[in-house]
């Protein structure tokens, strides 16, 4: 992986090219490598809060062997993405299984939840001591992005991913569909995430308490979004060979 990056990082050659690296277990050590070689990069697939944790942990250490490596720390970027309705999707289809009230009830929660509790995590690790020493050498935040933001319940708002997750600093990667719906209906700017934090510790606390195991989901949801990653970046080079077998054509 770190080969890859740098290898596509030279082709490409635009200085504000993130080269995308799956936050698993492995790609944790790869993510720092490549920060290290100034490199910017957009760390993808996270799911967990704990797993969130250990990519902040990667990139202050991207970033401070990129310091010792001579690089200029304002030039590198990086976001962390955070999925969020496919959270909702794979623990309301265990609810709807559940059909209590108390599980129904539950429904549509999870994947805000989830997020909120992970830009507190945000707002933690970039208030540390040893991220302000990297800002003091011009290190910029890794902003949190909220992928996965369409809404997959028909009877859900289609806005409910982004109004409920506006925040300071956050990217939100919205779809067609809910671009379209945040224009008709508006969204204020600024720092306006909504749910308390305890709100949200409760929702993931009365989940277990009904039997889904919030781990095992996001195992689940990892190694899921790794085969779809695969099958993504293998149908991208056949469009692009094709394409351009078709110009020399």
């Amino acid at each position: 992986t770190i080969a890859e990056a740098k290898r596509l990082h030279a082709k490409v050659q635009r200085t504000n090219v993130l080269i995308k690296i799956p936050a698993t277990l492995e790609g944790l050590e790869a993510i720092s490598a490549t920060l290290a070689a100034g490199i910017s990069v957009n760390v993808t697939l996270i799911f967990s809060l704990e797993r969130y944790r250990a990519v902040i942990n990667a990139y202050l250490t991207g970033l401070e062997q990129a310091r010792d490596n001579g690089h200029d720390l304002t030039k590198i970027q990086s976001v962390a993405s955070f999925f969020v309705s496919r959270v909702d999707a794979e623990i309301d289809a265990r609810l709807d299984k559940i059909g209590t009230d108390e599980a129904t009830a539950l429904k549509g929660k999870a994947g805000l939840a989830n997020a909120r509790l992970a830009y507190q995590i945000f707002q933690e690790q970039f208030s540390t001591e040893r991220w302000q020493v990297l800002k003091t050498a011009g290190a910029n935040a890794q902003r949190p992005l909220w992928a996965s933001t369409g809404v997959k319940d028909p009877n859900l708002p289609d806005t409910l991913y982004v109004t409920g997750l506006v925040a300071a600093h956050v990217v939100n990667t919205m779809p067609e569909k809910t671009l379209e719906a945040t224009a008709d209906h508006g969204v204020v700017e600024g720092d306006t995430i909504t749910g308390t934090y305890d709100e949200s510790n409760e929702i993931l606390n009365q989940l277990d308490a009904i039997g889904i195991s919030y781990d095992e989901i996001v195992d689940k949801l990892e190694t899921e979004g790794l085969d779809k990653f695969v099958t993504s970046w293998s149908e991208l080079l056949e469009t692009v060979q094709t394409a351009l077998d078709s110009a020399k054509g």
